[in-house]
């Protein structure tokens, strides 16, 4: 009897706690070690620690954006990073059914593009054809974009370029450096691939397309945005590169907590607010979440936190 005195007392004080100091876990799906993902993915769990440290954010490495969406599906993942793309086929429904997942904030714009070796002759997309090029890790948003982008040029990703598909998108570098591969495919800002290439001995040159292509992949697929990779995101990269991309976002299984979804919301507008956010979190804000997320797509949670801050477009 006194144990279980014990334990009623011990949820008596529990419940008595506010709401953000109750403490509780949850996993979040990101992809192959080397990548983006899990870079911005111990960012993202940094930055809700700082301002909500009950909340305890486990990292689960996936293949990536394309095993992040069945997951949550299934209810294996409570929260994931999803490359745009891969987001505009499972909520539009391109070849499976609409996929019901909440958005939980906008993570950041990717710009899509090649690098290459700077001593190397390649400096279009049309120098790239019939080269051996590494897409990304196979369940990666980014081939997916990759495949989009290509597609805009009349290309086959596929079959006008020698294919490379990785095990662990971190492998794409060294192929670069060493000839495998003409080129690696990739975006985002500080997205790790490109550092590699930038900070070695040969140093990188970026393959984008240029102005009249990008008119060409956006006339095609209407879904996909201009996205300028700004000057300085990598070392050596001293203009801005214009490309084509999307907003890639942070996801919920449908069934996720309201209350879960409310404290990550609020704990990274209070980290925006203080100010002093991990560097991968730069573009994941309140504002540009309302910007770039569907109202309806919003987790009821994150509809809810905005709301009572005034921070929704309604």
């Amino acid at each position: 009897m006194p144990h279980r005195r014990h334990f009623l007392l011990g949820a008596a004080a529990l419940a008595a706690l506010p709401a953000q100091a109750q403490p509780m876990k949850i996993t979040l799906g990101t992809a192959t070690p080397g990548g983006g993902f899990p870079v911005y993915g111990a960012a993202f769990i940094e930055g809700v620690r700082r301002t909500d440290p009950g909340l305890e954010i486990e990292a689960i490495n996936t293949k990536g954006s394309t095993e992040n969406v069945p997951r949550l599906e299934a209810g294996t993942l409570d929260i994931a990073l999803v490359q745009g793309e891969v987001v505009h086929e499972a909520m539009s429904g391109v070849g499976r059914p609409p996929a019901n997942l909440k958005i939980i904030t906008a993570m950041y714009p990717t710009a899509g593009m090649f690098v290459v070796r700077a001593d190397s002759p390649y400096r279009s997309i049309a120098d790239l054809r019939g080269k051996p090029i590494a897409w990304g890790a196979q369940g990666s948003g980014l081939v997916i974009l990759g495949r989009y982008a290509m597609d805009g040029l009349g290309l086959d990703a596929a079959k006008d370029f020698q294919p490379v598909y990785l095990e662990r998108a971190g492998d794409g570098p060294a192929m670069v450096l060493d000839g495998r591969v003409a080129a690696l495919w990739g975006g985002g800002a500080g997205w790790p691939g490109f550092t590699t290439v930038s900070k070695s001995e040969k140093g990188a040159r970026f393959v984008a397309p240029d102005a009249d292509e990008i008119k060409r992949i956006l006339a095609k697929h209407a879904f996909l945005k201009p996205v300028t990779q700004a000057a300085g995101s990598f070392p050596g990269q001293n203009e801005a590169i214009p490309s084509v991309g999307s907003w890639s976002f942070v996801l919920a299984r449908p069934d996720l907590d309201v209350a879960v979804a409310y404290r990550l919301a609020k704990a990274l507008h209070e980290l925006e607010r203080q100010g002093g956010a991990p560097p991968q979190l730069v573009d994941t804000t309140a504002k540009n979440t309302v910007v770039t997320a569907p109202a309806d797509r919003l987790h009821p949670g994150v509809a809810r936190y905005f709301k009572e801050t005034g921070l929704s477009r309604s």
